[in-house]
C-alpha cells in the first residue's frame, strides 16, 4: 500500500498559510464535510485532505472517483473580503494552482475553461467550488497509476494520472504541500487586489496555462442546449468568450467545454 499522507509534515509545512489542517482516512466528500464546518464557524483557510472519499462529486454532480491512497482528496475553505461578482474566480485560481504544481513535476499540463487540469489531452485533476457561508473549493489530483475501469469524463475525456504521465515525485504529501502553498500564494496576491483578476496578474496567468483559448468547442449548456464557436478569450469575469459562425460574440459563464480541434483546423 502506498504510504498515507504525513499530517505533521503538512502542518510543519502549512501552518501560518493556513489556520488549520486535517486528515481523514475516509469520508463521503471533503467539501461536505467542510460545508458543516463553515456553518459552524470554521476559519478561513481550513483544510480537510481523505485518504478516501465514499461519496465525491464533479461539477453537474459528477461522481469523482476516489479511490484510497491514490490521489489528493482536499477541500479548503475561504472567506476572501472581495465583491461578490469576483468569488467565481476561485475556481479559475484553484486551476491556476494545480497547474503550477503539475508543470513544476515536470508533467506537461493545461486547463481546460473553467477549470480541468488536463495532461497531454487527458484529465487528471479537477476542481469544484461550493458557496456556503464562505467558498468551499474542492481539488481532486489523481497522483497513482489509475486501474482501467475509470470511465471517461464529460465529452469523453479520458482520465490520466501524474504517475502515468512520469511526474518527477509522486510523494503525495511533497505535492500537497506543493499545491496548497502555490493556492495561497495565487490567493494572497487576488485578495491583495480585491478580487481583481487583472491587478493580481491572475487573468494573465490563467490565460497562459488555458489550452481552450484558438480551439474550436463545443459548449453543453445547461437544458440540453448547446454551443459551437472558436474560443477567442476568458473576459474580466472568468467567462469564456466564443465567436459563433455568424460571428456573434458570446459569454459563457458555466458548461461543459468539448474540444474539437485547432480554429484554422
Amino acid at each position: 500500500m502506498r504510504e498515507p499522507l504525513d499530517v505533521n509534515r503538512l502542518r510543519a509545512a502549512l501552518t501560518g498559510p493556513y489556520a488549520q489542517v486535517d486528515v481523514v482516512a475516509s469520508t463521503g466528500s471533503t467539501n461536505a464535510d467542510l460545508r458543516v464546518a463553515a456553518r459552524a464557524g470554521a476559519a478561513d483557510r481550513t483544510v480537510l485532505f481523505a485518504e478516501e472519499q465514499t461519496a465525491g462529486q464533479g461539477r453537474r454532480a459528477r461522481t469523482w472517483v476516489s479511490p484510497p491512497h491514490t490521489g489528493l482528496y482536499v477541500s479548503v475553505l475561504l472567506r476572501p473580503d472581495v465583491p461578490p461578482q469576483r468569488i467565481p474566480w476561485i475556481t479559475l485560481l484553484a486551476g491556476v494552482a494545480l497547474a503550477r504544481t503539475v508543470t513544476g513535476l515536470g508533467v506537461d499540463a493545461a486547463l481546460k475553461w473553467p477549470n480541468d487540469l488536463l495532461a497531454n489531452g487527458s484529465k487528471c485533476a479537477g476542481v469544484l467550488a461550493e458557496a456556503d457561508d464562505g467558498v468551499v473549493l474542492g481539488m481532486g489530483l489523481n497522483v497513482a497509476a489509475l486501474p482501467g475501469d475509470v470511465p471517461p469524463g464529460a465529452g469523453g475525456l479520458p482520465a490520466t494520472s501524474l504517475e502515468q504521465q512520469d511526474a518527477s515525485t509522486t510523494d503525495r504529501t511533497e505535492i500537497a504541500i506543493q499545491l496548497l502553498t502555490n493556492l495561497a500564494e495565487l490567493d494572497d496576491a487576488w485578495r491583495q487586489e480585491h478580487g481583481d483578476p487583472i491587478a493580481s496578474g491572475l487573468h494573465a496567468e490563467y490565460r497562459k496555462h488555458c489550452s481552450t483559448l484558438g480551439l474550436r468547442v463545443r459548449i453543453e449548456l445547461p437544458g440540453d442546449r448547446e454551443l459551437v464557436g472558436t474560443a477567442v478569450e476568458v473576459d474580466v469575469d472568468g467567462q469564456l468568450v466564443v465567436r459563433t459562425d455568424d460571428g456573434a460574440r458570446r459569454s459563457v459563464h458555466a458548461g461543459d467545454v468539448v474540444h474539437l480541434r485547432s480554429a484554422a483546423g
